[in-house]
């Protein structure tokens, strides 16, 4: 009783906890937050000094005094206190604390992580103001919110290429028949393209620079127009700024080493699939969520290297968030495909 009651007393939220940016979604009212998962401390300490956009800002910009952070590493929670100081910042923002209250939360995650990652996050949770935490695998938020039919009876593949993972699962009958976790994403991505540009242009750029490059001008496959963009960054010779002009094709070509250990993730997770699931699969294909999903050419690119149909999601950098969103409305669903924990 005094469950329902707390229960009444908070709004419950969904969160897609990414490497990259963090979406929390309030019950009834949608996707209200959409953040970098960035956090500003002051160095040798975790005194926090700003969280996600503000934070963001200070990324490469910071004095010695101000370290800008990500918490989280290829999908899981490398530094525990400034998640935690991370999600308590988030969750206060969006619901504001009341007396007594205390929310339930459901938060996404790789279907890899450790358990000792699972007790991390849900301690980071129950920080923040959570009376119950749900953790379920990324891979099934997304494919709920992309609209899978996961409940029945049938193959449903979805990939999730977000900033740190690349998540592949086999879905059927309300469980994940197969999943895989592969560490290689969005940030591999920009990190190609840091390197190509050092070893091939002697030009030295950050992360958010490459990263504005795979988005303006990166590709998994051919595209009909070569494209150029100056890019601007510090020349590894003579120590000064420098300014170059750089080609779609040469992107393409810097994304290759990873795009592939991509494809050959979705390939590994299909060879393990059921034979008359596979079937299944030459009808229904892929379903691509995540940032990765936006990369131009990249259904191209996976429908080649496996033959099956591939589509992009209607919004895929929503869909985890959703996913966790609508299986609030669904406590019995929520109750069969996720880990609880109560506080």
């Amino acid at each position: 009783m005094i469950g329902r009651l707390l229960g009444a007393l908070s709004s419950d939220i969904g969160i897609d906890l990414g490497t990259v940016n963090t979406l929390v979604y309030v019950r009834d009212q949608g996707i209200v937050l959409r953040e970098p998962s960035v956090v500003a401390v002051k160095s040798g300490t975790n005194q926090v000094l700003a969280v996600g956009e503000d934070a963001r800002r200070m990324l490469g910009r910071t004095p010695a005094n101000i370290v800008a952070v990500r918490p989280l590493r290829d999908g899981v929670v490398a530094d525990f206190e400034v998640t935690e100081a991370m999600l308590r910042h988030f969750v206060r923002k969006v619901q504001p604390r009341r007396l007594w209250s205390r929310t339930r939360i459901v938060v996404a995650v790789p279907s890899g992580i450790t358990e000792l990652e699972k007790r991390a996050v849900n301690e980071a949770a129950a920080a923040a103001g959570a009376r119950e935490v749900h953790l379920i695998e990324e891979s099934m938020a997304a494919a709920i919110g992309a609209g899978l039919p996961v409940q029945e009876a049938a193959a449903n593949m979805l990939v999730d290429i977000g900033g740190g993972t690349t998540e592949t699962a086999i879905i059927s009958l309300y469980g994940i028949v197969h999943a895989r976790s592969l560490r290689v994403a969005g940030d591999e991505l920009d990190e190609a393209i840091v390197s190509y540009l050092r070893r091939a242009r002697n030009l030295l750029i950050g992360d958010r620079t490459a990263e504005e490059v795979k988005i303006r001008m990166g590709s998994a496959f051919p595209q009909p127009e070569e494209i150029f963009l100056e890019v601007k960054g510090r020349d590894l010779v003579s120590g000064l700024p420098r300014t170059v002009k750089l080609g779609s094709s040469e992107v393409r070509e810097a994304l290759l080493d990873p795009l592939e250990s991509i494809v050959e993730g979705i390939r590994a997770t299909l060879e393990r699939c059921p034979p008359e699931l596979a079937a299944d699969l030459v009808e229904r294909g892929i379903v691509l969520v995540g940032g990765g999903a936006l990369l131009k050419g990249m259904d191209q690119l996976v429908s080649e290297e496996t033959g099956l149909p591939v589509h992009v999601a209607e919004d895929p950098l929503s869909a985890v968030a959703e996913g966790t969103g609508r299986l609030l409305d669904e406590l019995d669903f929520l109750k069969k495909v996720s880990h609880t924990a109560r506080f």
